[in-house]
């Protein structure tokens, strides 16, 4: 698939919201990358090509990365079919240039996510490849209550209410990459203006129309 197809199919994956959409592609990257991959004997009856991709998926594809972020998938594979063959060694070793689609957390950018799990200490939205952590002292400005068998996190004086499937628009404000024993976070906040479940958003848009409605009349 050619960079400009996968651009298109992550449009129409993130949002309908364009603006969103923009700010979302930021975090997707493709990045050109060389190296050096062996291809076993066993695989010489097999297109090169093919197992060259093979090879180079099993290596890349769900790394994680300081510099790269996380590796989503490998494509446009270019390669020298004439390979080197080293002493002790049946394999064939061969250049490759390549791409690799990538997610990258920016702090500060606006995302969207789906709910995947509640649990009483907030949230967790899928964005990308990867679980963002959305906690109850980030979800809104309201007593927060927890009912575990109905999997619902429950503001106790506006009535909102968080399950899963959700969806939230929300600010990345902390991002750390997988270190020795450290597993990593994203976390996410959607206590600011014009972030939070959509239907949320959506009412605070629908107030904010009469007063600026009423402001241009009086003028």
């Amino acid at each position: 698939m050619s960079c400009e197809a996968y651009r298109r199919l992550l449009i129409r994956l993130l949002s309908e919201d364009q603006g969103l959409v923009e700010a979302s592609l930021y975090m997707f990257n493709l990045i050109t990358m060389r190296d050096t991959i062996r291809i076993d004997p066993s695989r010489f009856g097999y297109p090169l090509k093919d197992s060259a991709l093979e090879e180079l998926r099993g290596k890349y594809e769900g790394l994680v990365d300081e510099e790269l972020g996380y590796v989503i998938s490998v494509i446009d594979l270019q390669m020298n079919p004439v390979g080197r063959i080293l002493p002790g060694d049946g394999g064939t070793h061969h250049s490759v240039t390549f791409s690799i689609l990538t997610f990258y957390p920016e702090l500060h950018e606006v995302v969207e996510g789906e709910v995947v799990e509640v649990a009483d200490f907030g949230t967790f939205l899928r964005i990308g490849p990867v679980d963002a952590l959305l906690h109850v002292s980030q979800l809104m400005d309201d007593f927060i209550s927890y009912d575990e068998k109905q999997g619902v996190l429950l503001g106790r004086e506006s009535g909102r209410t968080i399950q899963r499937g959700d969806m939230f628009r929300v600010r990345i404000v902390a991002v750390s990459f997988p270190r020795g024993r450290s597993s990593g976070k994203i976390g996410v906040t959607a206590r600011q203006p014009f972030l939070g479940k959509k239907e949320w958003i959506d009412s605070e848009i629908g107030e904010s129309q009469p007063k600026d409605t009423e402001a241009q009349s009086q003028e």
